[in-house]
C-alpha cells in the first residue's frame, strides 16, 4: 500500500511522547508498505533533526510553525466555534504540499496521528482514512480548567467544549479512529461518534530500557519527565511540598532527583531545598533511573499513556503512581506499580520499597514482565495490522457502522 502519514510533531528523534508513538507506527508500516510522511517542525534545528527520518519512510514533506504567526492564529480563532489550539498546528506550506501529493498520486490509506492536524485531510475523499487521536485533547483542557485561577480556567473551558465539538466532527469523517489507552476510547465513544473506533498501545524499547546489573542507592526516589509541562511541574511542587518532606522525616538520608528538559524557575528552586537535585536534561535517562531505589509518577493531570512509566517499569525500577498516571498503562496495581493517593500513602509506600530489598525487587521483576507481555511494540503494531484490515475492509464493502 502507499500511505499518507500525517502528525503534529515532526517523528524523529523519537525522543518525546509525542513523537515516539508515531515514528514506531512509522517504522512498522514502512517494512511492508511504501510510507509518506507529512509533519511540522518548530525550529530550524528541529526540522534539521527531523531529516533522519529518512531511512525510515519512503519520502517526507516538512512544513514549519514559527511562535508569532502560530499564535498569531489561535488568537483569531478565539471569537470562532474551532479550538484555537488546532490554529497552532496549521502552516500553509504544508497544507500545500499534501494537496498537490493527493492531487498527483494515488494513496490506499491517510493515516493521521492527533486531532490537531486531521484537518489537513479531514476532507478528502475517495481513500479510507484513519484517525488516530492518541490521547483526548478536549479532555485535557477540559481537566486543566479545574487547576487555573479564573478567568484562565474559564479559558480552558471554553477550548475544551470546543475541541470536544471539533473532536466529534472529525470522526465523523473518517472511517476508523484509535487512541492510546482504553480510557481514552471510552472518551472518544462518550462523544457518540457514529465511526468505528479501537484502541493499541504504546510500547517500549525492551532492549535499550533493560535492568542494569549496577546495584541501586536505596536512598534515591527519581521522577522523570519534561518540566516545561505544566502537569509534571505540578506534580512535583506538590510532591516536594507534601510527600518527600514525609520520607525525609523518617529517612533522613532519602534524596530525591527530578529529571527532565526545561525545568522552570519554580522547578530549579526545589532544587536548592535538602535532598532535592533538579537535573535537568541528561545526555543518558537510563543512569540516573536505574540507580533509584523507586519511581514516582504522582501526576494528577494525566491523559494517554505515561511513557516514563513504562521505561522506568522496563528497566526494573518500581513506580509508585497517582490513580490518573496508573490509568494509562495496561498493569494492574499492586502487582506491577503502586497506586498511592494521599501524601502519606506515598510516603509509606516508598519507605517500603526503599527499605524492604526483597519487596521491591519482587515489583521490579513484575513490571519489568508486564511490559514485555503488554507494552511491546511487536504486539502493538500487530493489533493496529488487524485495526487497518478491518478499516480498509469496511471501507471497501461500504460498511460504515461502528465496530
Amino acid at each position: 500500500m502507499r500511505i499518507l502519514y500525517v502528525c503534529h510533531r515532526f517523528p524523529f528523534p523519537p525522543a518525546r511522547g509525542g513523537k515516539i508513538r508515531p515514528f514506531n507506527t512509522i517504522k512498522h508500516l514502512s517494512r511492508q508498505h511504501e510510507v509518506i510522511v507529512a509533519s511540522l517542525a518548530r525550529s530550524a534545528e528541529e526540522a534539521e533533526a527531523g531529516r533522519g527520518i529518512a531511512p525510515h519512510c519512503s519520502d517526507f514533506l516538512m512544513g514549519e510553525v514559527r511562535a508569532p504567526a502560530a499564535w498569531m492564529r489561535m488568537i483569531a480563532r478565539l471569537p470562532t466555534r474551532g479550538p484555537s489550539s488546532m490554529g497552532y498546528f496549521y502552516d500553509p506550506g504544508l497544507a500545500r504540499q499534501i494537496e498537490a501529493r493527493l492531487q498527483q498520486e494515488r494513496f490506499d490509506l491517510i493515516f493521521v496521528h492527533c486531532s490537531s492536524v486531521a484537518p489537513y485531510v479531514s476532507r478528502v475523499g475517495g481513500v479510507p482514512k484513519l484517525l488516530d487521536f492518541g490521547d483526548m485533547d478536549s479532555q485535557k483542557w477540559l481537566t486543566y480548567r479545574h487547576f487555573k485561577p479564573f478567568p484562565l480556567s474559564l479559558g480552558y473551558w471554553l477550548e475544551g467544549s470546543k475541541m470536544a465539538a471539533a473532536e466529534r466532527a472529525l470522526a465523523g469523517r473518517f472511517d476508523c479512529c484509535t487512541c492510546t489507552t482504553r480510557s481514552e476510547l471510552e472518551a472518544l465513544l462518550s462523544l457518540q461518534v457514529p465511526t468505528p473506533c479501537d484502541w493499541f498501545p504504546n510500547g517500549v524499547d525492551q532492549h535499550f530500557f533493560a535492568p542494569s546489573a549496577e546495584p541501586y542507592d536505596a536512598d534515591a526516589i527519581c521522577f522523570v519527565g519534561r518540566m516545561d509541562y505544566f502537569p509534571n511541574q505540578q506534580a512535583m511542587q506538590r510532591f516536594c511540598d507534601e510527600v518527600f518532606p514525609l520520607v525525609r522525616g523518617e529517612r533522613r538520608t532519602a534524596k530525591l532527583t527530578i529529571i527532565g528538559a526545561e525545568p522552570s524557575a519554580e522547578i530549579r528552586r526545589l532544587g536548592e531545598r535538602d535532598g532535592i537535585t533538579v537535573s535537568g536534561t541528561v545526555a543518558d535517562v537510563r543512569k540516573p533511573v536505574q540507580r533509584a531505589a523507586v519511581s514516582v509518577a504522582p501526576l494528577v493531570i494525566a491523559r494517554g499513556t505515561q511513557n516514563k512509566i513504562l521505561e522506568c517499569m522496563a528497566m526494573g525500577v518500581p513506580v509508585i503512581a497517582s490513580p490518573e498516571a496508573a490509568g494509562g498503562v495496561d498493569a494492574v496495581p499492586g502487582e506491577h506499580l503502586l497506586v498511592a493517593r494521599t501524601p502519606q500513602d506515598y510516603a509509606d509506600k516508598l519507605l517500603r520499597l526503599m527499605r524492604n530489598p526483597s519487596d521491591r525487587q519482587a515489583l521490579a521483576a513484575a513490571g519489568r514482565a508486564r511490559v514485555e507481555t503488554h507494552h511491546s511494540w511487536t504486539a502493538s503494531m500487530a493489533k493496529l495490522d488487524h485495526i487497518i484490515a478491518g478499516c480498509l475492509h469496511r471501507y471497501n464493502s461500504g460498511d460504515k457502522r461502528p465496530a
